[in-house]
């Protein structure tokens, strides 16, 4: 089940997030780290009632945040879409445990229906340039590789820009 995110999840999310992070870094994809992300930005989804959880058994596995807020780092990127009535997707994340079970794809359909739903015109988010796993997750969806943007506390690498037009 995935249902709204609220600040007594942000712990579980956090492990969650915390676990990804060491997995990558293991396969040397250096996306989340020490700074990124922490409780300030879930705190924040949370109290804009944008965070998602996805719950099995009374358990959180998994989150995303669906947000209409565009990120300056976002400004210089040529969308396909206007600038207007877009979300956006960040903090997508699976607990590596329970990853390869389609968990993830049923977070980005909630997302994207979601978006559907609502009547926005796009979705859009950004992947690490090193995170080729990821990459093709959402070419795989549709979404099409735009411009690249920067979050230099996060990497020196850059981070694609996608968007997948409803």
């Amino acid at each position: 089940m995935i249902r709204k995110g609220t600040l007594k999840d942000i712990d579980d999310i956090l492990k969650i997030t915390k676990a990804c992070a060491m997995n990558m870094i293991s396969n040397n994809i250096f996306q989340w780290n020490e700074f990124y992300p922490n409780k300030t930005p879930f705190t924040n989804d949370a109290n804009r009632n944008e965070l998602y959880v996805l719950e099995i058994q009374n358990k959180i596995l998994g989150c995303v945040t669906i947000s209409t807020f565009m990120d300056e780092e976002y400004i210089p990127i040529s969308w396909l879409t206007a600038n207007k009535n877009n979300i956006y997707i960040h903090r997508l994340a699976v607990h590596p445990k329970h990853q390869s079970k389609d968990y993830a794809q049923q977070l980005m359909e909630f997302a994207e229906n979601y978006a559907h739903e609502n009547k926005y015109q796009s979705v859009r988010l950004d992947t690490f340039s090193k995170n080729k796993r990821n990459q093709k997750f959402y070419e795989l969806r549709g979404y099409k590789k735009l411009g690249d943007i920067y979050f230099p506390k996060q990497s020196e690498h850059p981070f694609h820009c996608y968007e997948l037009v409803l």
